[in-house]
């Protein structure tokens, strides 16, 4: 089979693989739709997760299956599927113990496009199959279903992480795709004022479609001080960081109350060590929480996210800002996430 791989830091290209095997938990799926992800730039550019040769790129998509192992129970061949980012190990004793993303060791849940091959080949491997797939509801289109994979459960987790309540004030920290979608959990939550903080014009009108009321830019001043003014000088009940860099936590935490919380997704590529400031963090006693994790994955919270788009609940539209149709368009997705220009939210390639 065809892949399109990180050949060693900083190069891509395509590659011919074996077609992987099907235990008797799995199942072998034919990608009908792929999202590309800045996961995949800090990955191939940065060498953030290390240095990886050859292996196949890509952990958001849709699918069809094509093959299921003997034990395979709700999944057949010809099931169209929607397939998480995250695909644990469910009987591992970290998903017992409430952490399946970690199921193996640090992040191992994450295994598609970081030490397993992933899902811009011809064919890929899901393990535990009825774990980890949920079929796809017929009223969503492969593209939105793209969405569902990564984007949407990552910025949902960081509403979760940052434990949004009814009435809270909230600051999402970047409004790429995930942060959009912070921004739309955190509206579901109920928060009465939510503070965007990014300047591109597309991603804006995306964020006020989600629910942001008000937008901060890095070129008025320092993100804290935007805040304390905004707030009357107390800062806010939440923050959720889907950008930035290792510098961003010391604004995080001069923005937050006493007894907030800070919930961070953002794939921290580069910097080895995050600076927190002493005082605003109450020298060390303002209860001032830092929380951060990858997101869940698996068929239930996949069943349920789907559940939200066929509904009419949540509408991932506005996330795919550049379709494309055909296998050759994958090298220039990727590019495109990488240059990230200003019209660009997210860039999809079906296949089906």
């Amino acid at each position: 089979m065809k892949g399109f791989a990180m050949l060693k830091i900083g190069e891509v290209g395509w590659i011919e693989k074996e077609r992987p095997i099907c235990g008797p938990m799995d199942a072998i799926c034919r990608p009908l739709a792929i999202a590309i992800c800045t996961s995949d730039v800090h990955t191939v550019w940065e060498g953030a997760v290390g240095d990886r040769h050859n292996m196949i790129l890509g952990h958001e998509g849709c699918a069809e299956v094509v093959e299921v192992g003997e034990c395979v129970k709700d999944f057949k061949p010809g099931d169209r599927v929607l397939v998480p980012a995250i695909t644990p190990d469910w009987n591992s004793l970290e998903a017992q113990g409430g952490y399946s993303m970690h199921s193996g060791g640090m992040l191992a849940g994450w295994k598609f496009s970081n030490f397993k091959d992933g899902l811009d080949s011809e064919f890929f491997h899901v393990n535990d199959a009825d774990g980890n797939l949920a079929h796809m509801p017929e009223n969503i289109n492969t593209v939105d279903a793209c969405m569902l994979s990564d984007m949407v459960p990552t910025g949902f987790h960081g509403v979760e992480l940052a434990d949004v309540q009814f009435g809270d004030e909230v600051l999402v920290i970047g409004i790429g795709p995930v942060g959009l979608m912070s921004v739309a959990g955190a509206h579901m939550r109920g928060a009465s004022r939510i503070i965007a903080v990014g300047t591109r014009p597309k991603c804006v009108e995306a964020a006020k479609f989600y629910g942001a009321d008000e937008f901060i830019s890095y070129k008025n001043g320092t993100i804290e001080e935007q805040v304390l003014e905004m707030t009357g000088g107390k800062g806010v009940d939440k923050v959720i960081i889907a950008g930035g860099t290792v510098d961003t936590f010391d604004s995080a935490v001069k923005s937050l109350k006493p007894g907030g919380k800070i919930g961070n997704v953002n794939y921290l590529g580069s910097g080895d060590m995050i600076s927190i400031p002493r005082v605003e963090w109450g020298v060390g006693m303002g209860h001032k929480q830092i929380v951060g994790g990858l997101m869940p994955g698996g068929r239930l919270r996949m069943e349920k996210l789907g559940a939200l788009v066929s509904s009419g609940k949540l509408d991932v539209s506005p996330l795919a800002t550049h379709v494309f149709d055909g296998w050759d368009y994958i090298p220039e997705a990727l590019q495109l996430m990488k240059d990230k220009p200003a019209e660009l939210i997210k860039p999809v390639v079906k296949l089906d």
